[in-house]
């Protein structure tokens, strides 16, 4: 099937990825759009796995100011090159993890980040709620472990729901920024103000 440029511009302008990539997975995908943007994810997913090996030493802090003025975000977003950290598409996934952070109040970065008195706390009121069911003991580390899972992907930043597009954790969103831009992207650390919170 030939490919036309009309079908090559509309999933570039889906993606942001370059005309080539476009066109060979419209190829690979006899001309399906909606396969052809899997297929680039993939590909995008395996890009930015080669790349994490990579230092991170140059980036934004970026201020995110909710309006009302009540909540207040800053992210320390990393790259590889100060050329890319200067690029539209850096400052905008920096504001859309600030975005996030804002309305979803993560606790950390990822999992390894959460306290160990936190996870330890958290798991004993899950196996506490897990016994009260009357379920066999021998599933109940089972239901735990389930339970926990939900923990991370609610309070670690990495693993939620991007608020703009449910299908797409914080980490996709970052993937796609690696295999757009050509670099590796580290979120290395984050601080949420809210008017009136306790501290």
């Amino acid at each position: 099937m030939a490919i036309t440029p009309q079908q090559v511009k509309e999933l570039r302008e889906m993606t942001g990825v370059g005309m080539m990539d476009c066109k060979k997975a419209l190829t690979e995908t006899d001309g399906d759009i909606q396969k052809a943007v899997d297929v680039l994810r993939t590909k995008g997913l395996a890009k930015a796995a080669k790349r994490a090996g990579r230092s991170t030493l140059n980036g934004i802090c970026y201020a995110y100011i909710h309006t009302g003025g009540s909540i207040g975000v800053m992210v320390e977003l990393n790259c590889e090159t100060d050329f890319v950290a200067k690029t539209d598409d850096f400052s905008a996934l920096a504001k859309d993890i600030a975005m996030q952070i804002a309305a979803a109040s993560p606790l950390c970065v990822d999992r390894e980040s959460v306290p160990a008195d936190v996870l330890e706390r958290e798991r004993a009121v899950q196996m506490e709620a897990a016994k009260a069911t009357g379920k066999p003991e021998k599933i109940l580390d089972k239901i735990v472990d389930g339970k926990m899972n939900k923990f991370y992907q609610d309070r670690c930043l990495l693993e939620q729901s991007f608020i703009k597009d449910g299908d797409k954790t914080i980490q996709d969103l970052i993937n796609d920024a690696i295999s757009k831009l050509g670099e590796n992207i580290n979120l290395r650390r984050f601080i949420r103000f809210q008017v009136g919170e306790e501290i």
